[in-house]
């Protein structure tokens, strides 16, 4: 008997196969620990399993209870497929209902004092990261503007929280928004050890060609943007020009730009 760690159960029973020399059909598999993700790429969990050479008869049995596996395997990747189609057919109208229920829920929330709901978000978002691995300043909260809240991470630790290329910023930042502007219809600008500013610097720099593009031909775009960048760009563009049509635009790879024209001055 021999002990797999692997990130995924799959590269486990790989793994096995290749130590002890077999089939991965002629293997008996215990699972000790089940893989998981974690929490925003945080208290991730690697697959254990122990792994046993079967006898003869007991192959047999293992490759009958592997085709019965294959073929629940492909019902339920057919029946997954079935829902896609009918999910995809009702897209639209479901699109609609989501909007008007937004507009209805914007409607009938109440007015929250912005004091309060800062002093809540605080105690609630230190009670939360007390009990991470990560070490942390006291999270400050304080109002931004009129709508938006100002969260701000630092300590030994905080830079750990934007995670590669930002992923975790953005998860941190979307669960964030979520809650907040679900409970107290506000906005947030969520800063991590000074993450934001440098990324609005950059973007700075960057929208000053295309500024300069736009008042000389009336029109410009972006390059492909992050997810963060987009916001931070649609943003300052919206304010540099206010009387043309800045918006969101994806492309064909599925990445996102922002583009610049006088759309809504010729609806005018």
């Amino acid at each position: 008997m021999i002990v797999i760690e692997a990130k995924t159960l799959e590269e486990a029973y790989s793994e096995a196969a290749i130590k002890l020399n077999c089939s991965v059909t002629q293997i008996d598999f215990k699972v000790i620990q089940n893989p998981s993700s974690g929490f925003l790429g945080m208290f991730k969990k690697n697959a254990i399993i122990e792994a046993t050479v079967l006898g003869i008869n007991d192959t047999k049995s293992t490759k009958g209870e592997q085709s019965r596996k294959n073929r629940y395997r492909k019902k339920v990747q057919k029946k997954d497929q079935s829902l896609v189609s009918k999910d995809s057919s009702t897209d639209k109208d479901n699109k609609k209902q989501l909007e008007k229920a937004v507009v209805k829920r914007e409607e009938d929330r109440p007015k929250v004092d912005v004091a309060i709901a800062v002093k809540e978000i605080e105690t609630k978002i230190n009670k939360l990261f007390k009990h991470s691995c990560f070490e942390l300043d006291s999270i400050k909260v304080e109002q931004y503007s009129d709508d938006t809240v100002l969260i701000e991470f630092s300590g030994e630790d905080a830079a750990l929280l934007i995670g590669k290329e930002g992923y975790r910023y953005k998860s941190l930042s979307y669960l964030l928004y979520n809650w907040i502007n679900l409970k107290y219809g506000l906005n947030i600008r969520l800063e991590i050890a000074e993450f934001l500013k440098n990324q609005e610097e950059m973007i700075d720099k960057y929208l000053v060609g295309i500024i300069e593009r736009v008042n000389t031909t009336g029109r410009g775009q972006t390059k492909v943007l992050d997810g963060v960048l987009v916001k931070i760009a649609l943003e300052a563009l919206r304010k540099e020009f206010p009387n043309k049509y800045v918006g969101i635009k994806s492309h064909r790879d599925g990445g996102r730009f922002i583009v610049i024209n006088d759309f809504n001055r010729k609806n005018r």
